[in-house]
């Protein structure tokens, strides 16, 4: 778990997919990739809940994920184990 400010971020891994989940005052957002690594990424309002959008680069994911948050991209804190998702 890393932490920056009033933002949490939580990394892990379910038997299909790669989840990096953001919570701040309440308010989540997730980013999730196939377990293999490669293809588009999802971003969610949860890690459970359906997929919003769909994107190639790992910048657009997290611009979608901090927009839900009402941050900056730049605010997201991103562990080191997930700082190689999207394409």
């Amino acid at each position: 778990m890393t932490a920056s400010d009033d933002i949490t971020a939580r990394y892990f891994e379910t038997d299909h997919e790669r989840v990096l989940e953001f919570d701040r005052k309440g308010r989540t957002a997730a980013v999730a990739q196939n377990r293999e690594g490669y293809g588009m990424l999802k971003v969610r309002e949860t890690a459970d809940s359906p997929e919003l959008e769909r994107y190639y680069g790992f910048d657009m994911a997290l611009d979608h994920a901090a927009e839900l948050l009402g941050v900056r991209p730049n605010d997201l804190p991103v562990p080191d184990r997930a700082s190689d998702m999207g394409m």
